[in-house]
């Protein structure tokens, strides 16, 4: 009997305990660690995808009792907040006008706004020139491209996350192959978890190989030594 795979969305863990610090990610951490001296009350996060950046907001939101909102949600926001905002997705297009209210309103009340998008304002290509006015004297905390070490722990986070196993051997070796980013840990877990849906099994070589093909080095596990391929024939 073929049992159907069902996709099941499993949030991923953004306690503090969880959070990886780096030299990609000490001078976010930095200005977070004292938001009371945020020139304006604000602060922009800005990096690539997968750096961090939503794990931190949602963070100092449960640390100091903020609001966690999202850029396409702007418009739902009241018209005078009463607590901090932590505001993912900020470089949201369309979302200029709401945007604009949000940094005046945050700055009347006097409470804090915590902000990512995955660059800096400079580069977003604001039309609205009282924004940009606002955008260009808020404080910019960069998350930047982890380290390899910080990948590969990375790695591990999201195969926790899923509460997918795999045998250390492969994932060293897939690890290897993928691209050296972030976003590429997070997109290569994915690719795995949907692969096994429904086996309630380990991925293969085989089939971590097929699932991730279009992702892996040219040379993808050609190169790889025989003694590896001996030692891990068990996976196949």
């Amino acid at each position: 009997m073929i049992q159907l795979a069902l996709p099941l969305e499993l949030a991923p863990s953004f306690a503090a305990a969880d959070f990886i610090a780096d030299a990609s990610n000490e001078e976010a951490l930095r200005w977070l660690s004292e938001p009371d001296r945020w020139p304006h009350g604000r602060l922009l996060l800005a990096g690539p995808p997968g750096t961090g950046k939503t794990h931190l907001l949602h963070m100092m939101a449960a640390a100091h009792g903020w609001e966690l909102r999202e850029g396409p949600a702007l418009r739902g926001l009241p018209e005078a907040p009463t607590r901090g905002i932590a505001l993912d997705m900020a470089d949201a297009p369309g979302e200029e006008a709401s945007l604009f209210h949000l940094i005046n309103a945050c700055a009347e009340a006097r409470l804090p706004l915590l902000m990512a998008g995955r660059a800096a304002p400079s580069r977003w290509g604001v039309a609205l020139p009282d924004l940009r006015s606002r955008l260009a004297a808020t404080a910019v905390a960069m998350t930047n491209e982890p380290s390899d070490a910080l990948l590969d722990a990375l790695f591990a986070k999201h195969l926790a996350d899923r509460q997918l196993s795999l045998d250390p051997g492969l994932g060293a070796r897939l690890r290897l192959r993928l691209p050296r980013s972030a976003a590429a840990m997070a997109e290569a877990v994915a690719r795995l978890d949907r692969a096994t849906l429904g086996t309630h099994a380990r991925p293969t070589l085989r089939s971590a190989l097929a699932a991730l093909a279009p992702m892996l080095d040219d040379d993808g596990f050609e190169t790889a030594p025989p003694e590896y391929l001996l030692d891990h024939a068990r996976l196949l």
